[in-house]
């Protein structure tokens, strides 16, 4: 290193932003790589970050706390993020208004079906309570998945990791699914993505088109909503 590398070095190793400054690399040389192989979802960039971040936690024997310490500003940013979503939709907004009634139905439906498949396979293959709680709200934007998993009983950090899982799968099928269904719309092939995919089907629906990433928001958005209003209802109407 170069005596000025090694000042930054230091500097960065002593203080919190040394877990910031790894995510943003880590990331963006995700990012290129994905961007390289042609947008392939098997190389998503955010499976493939969390897998370099835990390498590297583990070679360097660094706590998640102490990483977190610094990481935590990107955490932070996910709900300012989450409402600039609503910026690309307002041009559409004309379009949502005219399918209120498909949204809603799309939205219980795919909400019911997701949850609901998820659990009755986990409960089938004899999963326990706390885990069934913590498949439930998989296909929930992640922070609010966790604060649903906590809320109802469940694990959050095994809901994370379930919601990771859900999104990859999701952004990997979505294509040929729709392309199967002959589903040709934007708007529709978007909110069927944020709806089982959430924020890893929104950055894919944006690749497509400004139209697909709005409805996918809309839809990562009302399911959010819905869940974290539903779960918790269901759960206490439910319980002995």
């Amino acid at each position: 290193m170069t005596p000025r590398l090694t000042d930054i070095w230091v500097y960065l190793s002593t203080t919190p932003l040394l877990g910031l400054t790894v995510t943003l690399l880590v990331y963006q040389g995700a990012y290129w790589i994905y961007k390289r192989a042609n947008f392939n979802p098997l190389l998503n960039p955010v499976p493939t970050s969390v897998a370099v971040l835990v390498v590297i936690l583990t070679v360097t024997n660094t706590s998640y706390q102490t990483y977190f310490d610094g990481a935590q500003f990107v955490h932070f940013l996910l709900g300012p993020a989450t409402v600039a979503l609503a910026v690309p939709l307002y041009p559409q907004l004309g379009k949502l208004r005219r399918a209120v009634i498909p949204v809603i139905g799309a939205l219980l439906a795919g909400g019911v079906v997701a949850a609901g498949s998820a659990v009755g396979i986990a409960w089938l293959l004899g999963a326990s309570d706390t885990t069934l709680l913590s498949i439930a709200p998989k296909s929930v934007t992640a922070p609010i998945a966790m604060g649903i998993s906590e809320k109802i009983g469940g694990l959050p950090s095994l809901t994370a990791v379930l919601v990771m899982v859900t999104g990859v799968i999701g952004v990997i099928s979505a294509k040929y699914v729709l392309n199967f269904l002959k589903i040709g719309d934007h708007a529709v092939r978007g909110f069927s993505i944020g709806l089982a995919a959430h924020g890893m089907g929104i950055a894919r629906a944006f690749q497509v088109s400004e139209e697909a990433g709005a409805f996918a928001g809309v839809a990562m958005a009302l399911t959010a909503l819905a869940s974290s209003i539903l779960f918790p209802l269901l759960l206490w109407l439910f319980t002995p």
